[in-house]
């Protein structure tokens, strides 16, 4: 790799970084004389060293200021101090034959590891999620960022696994053993943007972004440059390759903007990796089916959630707004076609078009989920829908969830029935924390209930640290319940829907009431059929003949489907 700490073969260190906007750099190893680094071609560094693994090292500008690698492995403490030289090789792994599953049988649990635990934390829990009938779990962010308390998007050091969770051997464990329970271990990667605390590369590296175009969180960055490509594409195969990941979720690749390098990191980790299955998988605001046809497995399906969110809770502000029209219409062509905007305007942003056709792409290309990191945590009161609807109507939400075609994402704590609140949460200090805090609570001026200064004070400040310690997931009251409802529901999964889902072709949905659809889905040589109410009164529907694969809910009988109830059939 271009980028941070190599090997050599006589055990020494060379180290490279990418430093266009200084004329010198100089090399700091803790405990010995600095080193002036070698410019060579296109603003490189480069400087070799006897320095073994373990060694503490930073870089120095002409100005005497101390800056960490920006491709560091680890940090000996946090953004702002040394870099340690990575010993890659120093972790055995047990399970060293795991090539990965197929992508039609993923079910996702999403995880925040500093919530659990740490890497540790996250292990102790993996026999359980296995038990439960999931495939997979997908780690929040893990890029050090200032402080040890962070959702992880605000990474300024990609390559460096934080510290407050555990070092990297740690993490390599978790992975390890997560595949020993036969689960596949996915990591959200932030690759369009970088947090606002410790981040140096303009100080050397101004021309890692662009100086005409700004994002909400400064220069957008330049992927057309072959450094800045090669960081983020390198920082990709150096996930998958030394810690083993079986894939990434690219955060809102909407904001790159550049679909060039999004298709050239994609064809470098097909490339690298053939022997094993290794997903790729997208948020992306834009809903760009073509990145859908085989450069990357799947999209988070936000369209899905926001329709279920709408017929759940009736809650209409916000994104909201562009799904309170006929919502059971739009679920119905969600189900049927994947994307509900498909190129027409978006009431909430002033009529932009967004989207594009995706009935042609198959069901196992969308993730869906009812909840996740963001949609509770960006409330401001960070409230789960156990909070938000009743327990019968989310029920039933989750029996379609689990078995529709699309691939199934859940958050940590659904399978208790969690009522724990999932905060915003930093730990920045002095001025950023207090801009950080303001902020957050001005985000929330215009939505029901925070229009008073007042009641925007009682939201939970995210440098605090009760607010951290909130967002820890405990089981809801009816625990037990809604486990036996995930195994049950995931152990039909995989026993009748997952072995077809390759050849998985949508039949057709349609709404059946305000609240209530049916769809088909043709599995193989079987067809399945769900129907799902979430009114208050019965809705007449055509029920195939036959008992039901699956009822959460009361059953459906004399031709109608109860509230608060779902069903499937396979035939």
């Amino acid at each position: 790799m271009k980028w941070g700490p190599q090997p050599l073969a006589d055990g020494g260190t060379r180290f490279s970084i990418w430093a266009p906007g200084v004329e010198a750099l100089t090399l700091e190893i803790e405990g010995a004389a600095p080193i002036a680094m070698t410019a060579t071609a296109d603003g490189w560094f480069e400087g070799d060293t006897t320095a073994a693994p373990g060694a503490h090292y930073r870089f120095v500008l002409s100005d005497g200021q101390s800056v960490p690698d920006p491709a560091s492995r680890a940090q000996a403490g946090d953004v702002h101090g040394w870099s340690i030289i990575p010993a890659p090789d120093s972790y055995r792994w047990t399970n060293a034959d795991w090539r990965g599953r197929p992508w039609r049988e993923a079910a996702v649990q999403e995880v925040h590891v500093g919530t659990l635990g740490g890497y540790a934390g996250v292990a102790d829990r993996l026999a359980d999620i296995a038990a439960l009938g999931f495939t997979a779990i997908e780690l929040m962010p893990l890029a050090t960022c200032g402080g040890t308390r962070n959702w992880g998007y605000d990474g300024v050091l990609p390559y460096a696994p934080t510290a407050a969770y555990g070092g990297p051997d740690n993490l390599k464990a978790l992975i390890d053993a997560a595949h020993g329970h036969g689960l596949m271990v996915l990591l959200d990667v932030v690759y369009n943007h970088f947090g606002p605390d410790g981040n140096y590369l303009p100080a050397y590296a101004p021309d890692f972004f662009k100086a005409d175009l700004h994002t909400p969180w400064g220069g957008a960055i330049d992927f057309q440059r072959e450094a800045v490509a090669r960081f983020f594409i390198d920082n990709a195969l150096y996930w998958l390759g030394e810690f083993r990941f079986d894939g990434l979720r690219l955060d809102a690749v909407h904001a790159i903007g550049d679909d060039a390098f999004l298709d050239r990191l994609a064809g470098e980790v097909r490339g690298a990796f053939p022997d094993r299955h290794v997903h790729l998988v997208l948020e992306n605001e834009h809903n760009d089916a073509g990145k859908l046809d085989g450069a990357y497995d799947a999209q988070w399906n936000d369209d899905f959630h926001n329709v279920m969110h709408v017929l759940l809770t009736g809650e209409e502000h916000g994104y909201y707004r562009d799904f309170a029209e006929a919502p059971a219409e739009k679920l119905a062509q969600c189900l049927a076609e994947g994307f509900i905007y498909q190129g027409q305007g978006s009431p909430n942003q002033k009529g932009r078009a967004r989207g594009m056709p995706s009935a042609h792409l198959s069901p196992i290309r969308f993730v869906s989920f009812l909840q996740n990191h963001d949609q509770i945590g960006n409330r401001a009161l960070g409230e789960r829908l156990t909070l938000l609807t009743d327990a019968a109507r989310l029920r039933a939400a989750t029996g379609l969830l689990l078995l529709c075609p699309q691939i199934p994402l859940t958050f940590m704590g659904d399978e208790t029935g969690s009522e724990s609140p999932f905060l915003f949460f930093t730990d920045f200090h002095d001025e950023l924390a207090d801009a950080v805090r303001e902020g957050r609570r001005g985000e929330f001026a215009a939505f029901p209930g925070f229009s008073d200064p007042q009641a925007r004070a009682a939201i939970p400040d995210p440098n605090a640290r009760a607010t951290f310690e909130q967002s820890r997931p405990e089981p809801g009251p009816d625990a037990a319940a809604w486990r036996t409802l995930y195994a049950e529901l995931l152990g039909l999964r995989h026993a009748h829907i997952v072995p077809a889902l390759d050849d998985a072709e949508a039949l057709g949905a349609a709404a059946i009431g305000e609240r209530a659809v049916r769809a088909q889905w043709r599995l193989g040589a079987r067809v399945l059929t769900i129907a799902l109410n979430l009114g208050d009164a019965p809705v007449a529907v055509d029920l195939p003949n036959g008992a039901p694969l699956a009822v959460v809910g009361d059953a459906p009988a004399g031709g109608t489907i109860p509230p608060a109830a779902f069903a499937a059939w396979l035939s």
